[in-house]
């Protein structure tokens, strides 16, 4: 039996000093918590860390390569946006600690140290723990494991490994992290396609806002590429299939000849805080995240509803949720994953809720550079995003020669351009993911002021 509203009182710590706050009270008590990002971390098909994911993106580099493996030779597709030079989790991990954990759990994990690090939060005292929390999420459960297990089972029951549906849980990478580092907080994971690190991070800024958290670790990892993966979605055809011999320009959002996604690998974690909890640590502040807006298409099970009305619902509560205009806009991290239709509504999307300020907007999909994480795309391309809110610098949307969808957005082709860097003008950014099923996140995101 639920509570009524107004008998529901929780606590709210903030520097060892406990508050409580009722959730029916005055909505003033969430809009004073700012939320803001001090930690970033990622491992990803363009960097192992963020230092060299974001220079590599800013160069215009391409993490897409061929999948040479005998065993993708007679699948349509045969390129991916690997994790290079392939890791050593040997390095990271204990032979037991690898036993239970898939590789996109492994991935959060270095993700989620150097974010806590570049966060220099490692809480020790119960107060602090209990009140920074996870939030990580999985768009897909590894499916090489599933498919080697099931034939393990048919060699002998003893050859399953009990460690086996731990592995494929798709919470176990939060879970991971919060007993790693004693968190204690909200642990939350969400799972939306290829909108679950979106959906995470803004379900960690509603956790810090509403007051259940002053921490959130937060994001995604996604580590699925595999035979039975690739032929899965090439049954759908949803991916590129026409660059195989030339892999680094296979995936082209926004361009004429686009044709399909390329499947990437890896994880990216933010560290979201409350305002005045990271101002008392003196720590770096990169971005704020200012609103959060979430939408169904109700309409197909794989494709976008044609008249782009999740998208348009999805960045409009987002504006509304960070009380900014449409106007103060200046760049849009696209979910666009290089598909003739996907792209196509985005961009509709996009034109439907802008309109005239299209014109002055800056759109851009790093897709072309790391491919689609899927469960990971969202919090990779966020945390990229936070970056160019930072520094003003845009990234540039690779492969990109000829535009088919008679718009007259700046697609940002391929060279990163400058942002505002000389101007009083705050940098405020919307960041879109899209998922299967008709799932829609967008975050607000802008530069970092003192005063709002």
């Amino acid at each position: 039996m639920f509570l009524k509203p107004q008998c529901l009182v929780l606590p709210q710590r903030s520097h060892g000093i406990v508050r409580f706050f009722s959730r029916n009270q005055d909505s003033s008590v969430s809009e004073a918590r700012r939320v803001v990002v001090t930690g970033l971390g990622t491992i990803c098909p363009i960097g192992l860390s963020v230092a060299e994911s974001w220079k590599n993106l800013l160069d215009g580099k391409c993490g897409v390569s061929k999948l040479e493996e005998e065993e993708f030779k007679n699948l349509p597709c045969r390129v991916a946006a690997r994790i290079k030079p392939s890791i050593d989790l040997s390095k990271h991990f204990s032979k037991s600690e690898l036993r239970t954990m898939a590789p996109a759990t492994a991935y959060a994990l270095i993700a989620a140290k150097e974010a806590l690090e570049c966060a220099k939060w490692n809480p020790e005292k119960d107060e602090e723990r209990e009140t920074t929390g996870v939030a990580v999420g999985m768009g897909m459960i590894d499916l090489l494991d599933v498919c080697e297990t099931s034939e393990a089972l048919k060699r002998s029951y003893n050859r399953v490994s009990p460690y086996f549906v731990p592995r494929i849980l798709t919470n176990m990478a939060a879970g991971q992290i919060s007993i790693k580092y004693g968190l204690c907080g909200p642990n939350h994971a969400v799972s939306t396609a290829c909108a679950t690190g979106a959906h995470a991070i803004g379900d960690a800024f509603n956790f810090i806002q509403h007051g259940d958290a002053n921490v959130m670790v937060c994001g995604g990892a996604e580590a699925c590429i595999s035979p039975l993966a690739i032929a899965a979605f090439s049954r759908m055809r949803a991916l590129s299939t026409s660059f195989n011999d030339s892999p680094e320009e296979a995936s082209r959002p926004f361009e004429k000849s686009r044709d399909g996604f390329v499947m990437g690998e890896g994880a990216a974690i933010l560290v979201l805080e409350e305002l005045q909890h990271a101002l008392a640590r003196g720590v770096k502040i990169y971005a704020e995240i200012l609103g959060y807006g979430l939408s169904g298409d109700a309409s197909h099970l794989t494709s976008p509803s044609e008249n782009g009305r999740g998208a348009i619902l999805s960045m409009s509560r987002a504006l509304q949720s960070a009380k900014v205009n449409a106007n103060e806009i200046g760049y849009i991290n696209a979910h666009a994953t290089s598909t003739p239709l996907g792209d196509a509504i985005e961009i509709k999307a996009i034109g439907s809720v802008f309109q005239e300020h299209c014109s002055k907007l800056a759109v851009s999909s790093t897709k072309g550079a790391h491919g689609h994480l899927l469960g990971s795309a969202g919090n990779l391309e966020t945390l990229f995003t936070v970056l160019a809110c930072n520094t003003g610098s845009i990234p540039p949307t690779i492969n990109h020669k000829q535009c088919d969808l008679g718009s007259n957005l700046n697609f940002v082709p391929n060279k990163f351009q400058n942002w505002n860097c000389n101007s009083d003008v705050r940098r405020i950014a919307l960041k879109n993911a899209f998922g299967f099923g008709g799932t829609n996140a967008t975050l607000c995101i802008g530069e970092y002021k003192a005063k709002k």
